[in-house]
């Protein structure tokens, strides 16, 4: 699925049906959206809407915004089941768990990004291609989250396996923030991380092995999308529409107007966490993440076959893609 809803006609048809639902068809007094994102620059859009007050301009009067940080995707998706949060930006696979497990009330409305994530090693490490991971301790975030389902991908490219399937590659759950001591500790041989923390690894003495175009599909798959409770959609589409419509326009600027947006991204997180990433990493970290609304659906099947083989889901998704979400 390719969404491309900033240009020709499906923009002008949706910028004037968001006009004049905020305008035209009364104030939603009373209403609220409830918005979920991490503190990261994949989730970008989000913290420039919430520094810059865009979203909140732009929704109708009365309409009461909040934003909600989380720190993992399981979190995440429980707020979205419980009803505290109403958009979410999420990683496509726990986006398909919180389809399967809400029987299709959790959809994805829009893409967000795209790649960031790198499969790097210990500097000196032998290591220079993924069959060499045989034998070896490899780092991921979290079990079952996107850049672990990449790398168990990877494995099966190159016909390899972790131990818990019966091979010889030890796929090891390891904080962000904690795997620079673990590599100079030689407790892990290699990591596929997102950014930034591919490029702050990269800058204190990792390597490269696959850059974020080289990881799976060429960086053409998702690293982040926007999800939404079918049920918030149902009833309150005036404010989902002016919601999508201020994403696509921030995910423009971070195309167009990458330093300053970047700038502006930065001083949100050193706001929401007390730290700022240093210019360097930043400038590498946006030079990894391609800002998009379009969403590769073959990516999305694809993880969940390897969600379903995996067991991290019982069951397939069904109609993971809103109505708002514009498939060509």
């Amino acid at each position: 699925m390719r969404l491309r809803l900033v240009q020709g006609t499906a923009a002008a048809m949706l910028l004037a049906s968001v006009l004049c639902l905020a305008g035209c068809s009364g104030k939603e007094d009373g209403s609220e959206l409830n918005v979920g994102y991490f503190n990261n620059v994949t989730h970008a859009q989000a913290l420039y809407m919430k520094a810059t007050g865009s979203l909140e301009e732009a929704l109708p009067d009365g309409t009461e915004l909040s934003w909600t940080a989380f720190n993992a995707g399981p979190a995440e998706v429980e707020a979205l089941f419980s009803g505290d949060i109403d958009i979410g930006y999420i990683g496509p696979v726990p986006a398909i768990t919180a389809n399967v497990r809400s029987k299709g009330d959790i959809t994805i409305l829009s893409g967000a990004s795209k790649a960031g994530a790198v499969l790097v090693k210990a500097s000196g490490s032998d290591i220079s291609n993924v069959t060499d991971l045989s034998g070896k301790t490899v780092a991921i975030p979290q079990i079952g989250n996107t850049q672990h389902l990449c790398l168990l991908n990877l494995l099966k490219e190159n016909q390899l396996a972790p131990v818990d399937k019966g091979g010889d590659v030890d796929v090891t759950a390891v904080e962000n923030a904690d795997v620079m001591n673990m590599m100079d500790q030689g407790n892990i041989d290699a990591a596929l991380v997102p950014e930034p923390w591919g490029t702050t690894l990269e800058r204190n003495g990792a390597e490269i092995v696959l850059d974020y175009d080289e990881v799976y599909k060429n960086g053409d798959y998702p690293v982040a999308v926007v999800v939404v409770r079918e049920e918030f959609l149902k009833d309150h589409p005036d404010i989902v529409d002016v919601f999508l419509e201020e994403h696509i326009k921030a995910t423009d600027y971070m195309v167009q107007n990458t330093e300053e947006a970047s700038s502006v991204v930065n001083e949100e997180i050193n706001a929401a966490t007390g730290k700022s990433l240093d210019a360097d990493i930043l400038a590498g970290a946006f030079g990894k993440i391609d800002f998009s609304t379009d969403v590769n659906e073959q990516a999305i099947r694809d993880f969940a076959d390897i969600s379903l083989e995996q067991e991290f889901i019982a069951q397939d998704y069904e109609n993971i893609f809103s109505e708002r979400a514009g498939k060509d």
